[in-house]
C-alpha cells in the first residue's frame, strides 16, 4: 500500500525506522519486487504497511517484514516471504 504523506508521517511516529523516498533510485527496484508500496527500513530490516481491512477499515494498517538486514551494518538485505509482524499503525483517513 502506497502512503500519503501524512500516513507516512502519522506511522513515523508509531513505528521506529526510516521511511525510503519516492524518488530514491532503490524504490523502483524494490516496487518491481515487492509491490507499489511505500517502503520502511528498521533495525530488522526492510518494511511496509498494509492494511488490516482493506474493504472495510483503511485507516489502521499492520507492519509487514519483507527481507531482514543479514549484516550487523544494515548494508544487505535479504528477502522472505512476507512476515506480518504486531505492530499495528492508526494511518488515519485514505484522502
Amino acid at each position: 500500500m502506497r502512503l500519503t504523506t501524512a500516513q507516512v508521517e502519522r506511522a513515523l511516529g508509531q513505528f521506529d525506522a526510516q521511511a525510503i523516498p519516492e524518488d530514491h533510485p532503490v524504490t523502483a527496484q524494490l516496487s518491481d519486487l515487492f509491490g507499489d508500496h511505500t517502503f520502511f527500513l528498521d533495525t530488522s530490516g526492510l518494511n511496509v504497511v498494509e492494511p488490516v481491512d482493506p474493504i472495510t477499515d483503511g485507516e489502521t494498517g499492520k507492519v509487514v517484514n519483507l527481507a531482514d538486514w543479514t549484516d550487523d551494518s544494515l548494508t544487505r538485505l535479504a528477502p522472505h516471504p512476507p512476515q506480518v509482524t504486531e505492530i499495528v499503525i492508526v494511518l488515519g483517513p485514505t484522502h
